[in-house]
């Protein structure tokens, strides 16, 4: 009898370590569910991020990232245009309500709105108090209910916005 308690309170334990595992990397993304990738143009750059069974994100260029406890990514160093940047993320119920970084010597800040159904609403750029908005409207989604094309304004320039998902089976 003691062996069977043994072997079921270590079986609880791994099932218990293997919960803690999940990341919300794809969350960060505005996604949801399986995704296995998603590639996507920004300012003529493509970009693929790639995504672990549980929610862990690879991606060109990034490293040292750290999570908190539960599994929510906190910071993470960035390649961007030949420079390394810190990436700093706040969280709230779920989602990113703001991403700190440094940009050449500047402070930049970007926080996010979503409309009632989670959809990121809009961008608000602060970069040293100046404050741009971006709002993100039209949105076309896949089966999954991820969204693969949108409009975003920035700078009185509209511009499509499409990406591809591929989810795991």
């Amino acid at each position: 009898m003691k062996k069977l308690m043994m072997m079921v309170a270590m079986l609880a334990v791994s099932f218990a370590m293997q919960a803690q595992t999940k990341f919300h990397d794809v969350e960060l993304n505005e996604a949801k569910g399986a995704v296995k990738c998603i590639k996507s143009n920004r300012m003529g750059q493509d970009i693929v991020i790639n995504f672990t069974q549980d929610g862990k994100m690879s991606q060109q260029g990034m490293k040292d990232a750290k999570y908190d406890a539960d599994g929510y990514l906190q910071s993470a160093k960035m390649e961007m245009m030949g420079n390394e940047i810190e990436v700093t993320y706040k969280w709230e119920n779920g989602r990113v309500v703001s991403q700190k970084m440094n940009v050449m010597g500047n402070d930049m800040e970007v926080k996010r709105t979503y409309n009632d159904d989670g959809t990121p609403k809009a961008d608000i750029m602060d970069m040293g108090g100046n404050q741009m908005e971006s709002p993100y409207t039209n949105y076309k989604f896949d089966d999954k209910g991820n969204w693969i094309s949108r409009t975003g304004e920035m700078m009185g320039q509209t511009m499509e916005q499409t990406r591809t998902i591929e989810y795991y089976e």
